[in-house]
C-alpha cells in the first residue's frame, strides 16, 4: 500500500474511531415530567436531585420538565404520546394507572427490571402498591405519596375546654368537638368554624375517607365497578353534609382546597382535614401549637392513599428505560426517600426509610411526621378506574350538588352511580 493510501486509510480509521467514541460518550437523555405549577422549594429540590444524579451517573442526562398540575401533566403526557414524543419518565397520579394503560402510553417496570431488582420492587408499603399494580404487573413506583390526616389548633382546644393533646377519635366526637369549637358573635355570624373539609380540587378524595370509615371503598380492585350508591356511601355523604347544613359547625357550600391551610393559619377554624403533603407547610407557617392525628373513625378508621407514582413511557429506547429505572431506584433509596419526606411532608414510601438515622431523629423531634405512616394499615387504594377522569367527575359533580343543597345525598349518589356504570360498561 502506498504511503498516501495508508495515510488516507489511517485517517478514515481515526475518524470512525472518533465518531464511535463521541457516540459512546453522548449521554442518554431522560426527559422527566414533574407535576408542579409554579417554581419554589420543590422545583429546587428536583433540580438538585437531577444535578446530584448526573454527577453519580455521568452517562445520563436527566431533564426535569415542570408540567403544571397533575391534571395538566397527564393531559400534556397523553398529547405527547399521540405526537410520538412522550417523556421517558413522569410522575403522575397513582390513580392515572388505568388511563395510562388503556392509552397504551406506559410499560410495566417488570419489562425493565432484572431479577436482582425484585427485592427493591417489594420494599414499598403494600397500601401504596394497591394503586401501582394490576394484572400481576407493577405499572407505577410510589414516590410522593400521602394520606389524609387531621390537623388541629391546640390553643383553640384549650380555650374550648377540650384536652389540647387529645384529638377526636370517632365521628361522634368529631361533631361534639366541632360544636364546642365553633364561635358565633351576637348576630349569629361565625368567627371560628369547628371543622373544615375541603370540597374543591379533590372532593372525591376527601369524601373517600368518609366512605372507607363507614365500611366501603368506592370501587373494585379491577377498576371496572363503582359503589357510589351503596347505603353506607350515602350515609357517609349525609354525615359530611350535616356538618354544615344541620349542625352548622362547617362552612356551607364548596370549601376551597387551596385556601384551607391558610384559613387554618389565620385561625378561621380549629380542625381541618387535608393531605399529609401539607405537613411541612403547616410546620413552617402555623404560629400556634398544633397537632396532627389519624382521621376519626366511623365504623372503622380509614383514609385513601394519594399522590404520585413514577411511570415509564412506552415509546422510548432500551437505553432510556434502563437509565430511567436507575434514576427511580436512586430516588427511592431509603436515605433519599426519608429526606424527601422531611423536606415535603409526603410519606416516605418504604419502611426502610423510617429506619434511617435522619428519619428516626426527625420523628423523635417532630412526632407528627409518623402519623401518616401509622395510618397506612387502615389506608385503602385511592379511587381509580378505567376512564378514571370521567368516572371521578361523575362523583365530584354529585358531591358538590349535595354539599350545595341542589340534590339530596341519596339522589346525588344514585345519579353519580348511573353515570359511572354507563362509562364503565365497555370495560366489564
Amino acid at each position: 500500500m502506498s504511503y498516501a493510501r495508508l495515510s488516507h486509510w489511517l485517517a478514515g480509521c481515526a475518524g470512525a474511531l472518533a465518531s464511535a467514541l463521541a457516540f459512546a460518550q453522548t449521554p442518554v437523555e431522560v426527559s422527566f415530567y414533574y407535576p408542579v405549577a409554579v417554581g419554589g422549594p420543590i422545583t429546587k429540590t428536583i433540580d438538585g436531585y437531577a444535578a446530584e444524579f448526573e454527577k453519580d451517573n455521568p452517562g445520563i442526562k436527566l431533564r426535569p420538565i415542570y408540567s403544571g398540575s397533575y391534571q395538566e401533566s397527564i393531559a400534556k403526557a397523553l398529547t405527547a404520546v399521540k405526537a410520538s414524543d412522550p417523556p421517558v419518565l413522569s410522575i403522575l397520579l397513582s390513580t392515572d394507572m388505568y388511563t395510562l394503560i388503556d392509552e397504551d402510553a406506559i410499560i410495566p417496570f417488570d419489562d425493565v427490571m432484572k431479577p436482582a431488582d425484585q427485592a427493591w420492587a417489594k420494599s414499598f408499603y403494600p397500601s401504596f402498591m394497591e394503586n401501582s399494580q394490576t394484572g400481576g404487573k407493577t405499572w407505577g413506583i410510589p414516590f410522593q405519596r400521602s394520606t389524609i390526616v387531621l390537623y388541629w389548633n391546640k390553643e383553640m382546644f384549650k380555650a374550648a375546654g377540650l384536652d389540647p393533646n387529645r384529638p377526636p377519635q370517632t365521628w361522634a366526637e368529631q361533631l361534639d368537638y366541632a360544636q364546642k369549637l365553633t364561635k358565633r358573635d351576637a348576630s349569629g355570624n361565625v368567627s371560628q368554624w369547628g371543622i373544615q373539609v375541603p370540597s374543591s380540587g379533590f372532593p372525591y378524595w376527601l369524601f373517600q375517607a368518609f366512605a372507607i370509615q363507614n365500611g366501603v371503598n368506592l370501587m373494585n380492585a379491577a377498576g371496572t365497578q363503582t359503589y357510589y350508591d351503596r347505603p353506607e356511601v350515602i350515609a357517609a355523604l349525609s354525615y359530611w353534609v350535616d356538618l354544615a347544613r344541620k349542625h352548622k359547625v362547617h362552612p356551607e357550600g364548596i370549601v376551597e382546597w387551596g385556601t384551607t391551610p391558610r384559613d387554618f393559619f389565620e385561625r378561621k377554624m380549629a380542625m381541618m382535614w387535608t393531605t399529609t403533603g401539607n405537613l411541612t407547610n403547616v410546620k413552617n407557617n402555623a404560629k400556634f401549637d398544633f397537632g396532627v392525628a389519624m382521621l376519626p373513625a366511623g365504623k372503622q378508621r380509614g383514609s385513601p392513599t394519594g399522590g404520585g407514582n413514577f411511570y415509564l413511557f412506552k415509546k422510548t429506547t432500551p437505553a432510556q428505560r434502563e437509565a430511567a429505572l436507575k434514576f427511580v431506584k436512586w430516588a427511592t433509596q431509603p436515605e433519599r426517600a426519608a429526606q424527601w419526606g422531611i423536606d415535603t411532608g409526603y410519606v416516605a414510601v418504604t419502611p426502610a426509610a423510617f429506619e434511617t438515622p435522619v428519619m428516626k431523629k426527625y420523628v423523635q423531634d417532630f412526632p407528627p411526621a409518623a402519623v401518616a405512616r401509622d395510618q397506612l394499615p387502615y389506608a385503602k387504594a385511592e379511587l381509580s378506574t378505567h376512564d378514571n377522569q370521567r368516572v371521578t367527575k361523575a362523583l365530584n359533580d354529585g358531591l358538590q350538588a349535595a354539599l350545595t343543597g341542589t340534590k339530596t345525598p341519596e339522589q346525588a349518589m344514585k345519579d353519580a352511580q348511573r353515570e359511572a356504570e354507563r362509562l364503565l360498561r365497555s370495560y366489564k
